[in-house]
């Protein structure tokens, strides 16, 4: 990437078709051998992943939160509507107001801070409210995954923090929309190996 500052027009602007990300040919399933597939970018990513708790207190790049924001943005949402907003905190008041917001977990305190919050206003389908902040908060959740893992796919770890008082963290970041979690990312002091899942027998409940 020669300009990563460049990342949302090489997105979706009119460029030349050797620098432009979006949208390439992909090569059908069947072309590749299952090996293949598996050592893909986006199978290490998803295979490596580990949440992490210990940040160094290093810089992260801007171009890699454009990254991030850009993966964040491209996140399946109900009718293309995006019912979401990112909250990127900077300020390191706001940060210690969501630790104690977070049952005051230390590490919610780390170089980047994004608040994923619904807004429902955005959905325009003819369903209930109930239905509307459901498509909302799944908006969200699928924004917040995706950018957990661009993040890993940079070098940086995360942590997901689900455990919070939703008041609290609105009346920290100041806004009426309703958050579904906090994400903090930054540089790992250590590397983690992933843990074991249970098997595929044991997760999938097959129906027939």
């Amino acid at each position: 990437m020669s300009n990563p500052k460049d990342i949302f027009n090489r997105l979706f602007k009119e460029i030349h078709p050797q620098d432009r990300l979006f949208p390439k040919s992909e090569k059908g399933i069947g072309d590749f051998e299952s090996e293949e597939i598996l050592n893909t970018n986006i199978y290490n990513v998803m295979l490596n992943r580990r949440s992490q708790r210990k940040f160094e207190s290093k810089y992260v790049e801007d171009w890699k939160l454009d990254i991030i924001f850009a993966a964040a943005d491209t996140a399946p949402t109900a009718g293309g509507f995006q019912g979401f907003e990112i909250f990127h905190i900077k300020n390191h008041d706001i940060k210690i107001k969501l630790v104690m917001a977070a049952n005051n977990q230390p590490y919610v305190n780390a170089p980047v801070v994004l608040v994923f919050c619904m807004n429902p206003s955005r959905v325009k389908m003819k369903f209930p409210s109930d239905t509307l902040k459901k498509f909302s908060i799944q908006d969200a959740t699928l924004a917040a995954a995706y950018a957990q893992l661009a993040a890993h796919s940079l070098g940086l770890s995360s942590i997901w923090i689900g455990m919070i008082d939703e008041i609290k963290v609105m009346e920290a970041i100041g806004t009426n929309l309703f958050p579904s979690s906090i994400l903090c990312i930054g540089y790992p002091k250590k590397i983690l190996q992933p843990k074991p899942k249970r098997t595929l027998s044991e997760l999938i409940q097959v129906i027939e």
